[in-house]
């Protein structure tokens, strides 16, 4: 059966790429895992929407959302807010 998400990223390795691969049912933990592949500046080739390329605003979109999350999340750690504060007070992802 073919997962309805698979994300391609490559993680930067002595100037050479190694391509990996996830897959995923969720489109909630595409973002996650999308946020964590911006968290630690790995390379993120495509993401396949049962087994189609997603068009260029669509991935842009996942990327922004992933990147509004990883805003949110470092909002709280550094001031010690919650994520519905986050949002009230900053306007990111809730």
């Amino acid at each position: 059966m073919l997962a309805k998400y698979k994300i391609e990223y490559a993680i930067p390795f002595n100037r050479h790429d190694q391509p990996h691969h996830h897959l995923t049912n969720d489109p909630v933990a595409c973002e996650e895992f999308l946020t964590e592949l911006l968290e630690r500046g790995f390379k993120i080739k495509d993401v396949f929407h049962e087994g189609v390329s997603l068009p260029k605003a669509d991935f842009d979109k996942l990327i922004k959302t992933a990147a509004g999350v990883l805003a949110t999340n470092h909002i709280c750690k550094s001031l010690g807010v919650d994520r519905v504060e986050a949002h009230h007070r900053f306007g990111s992802p809730a």
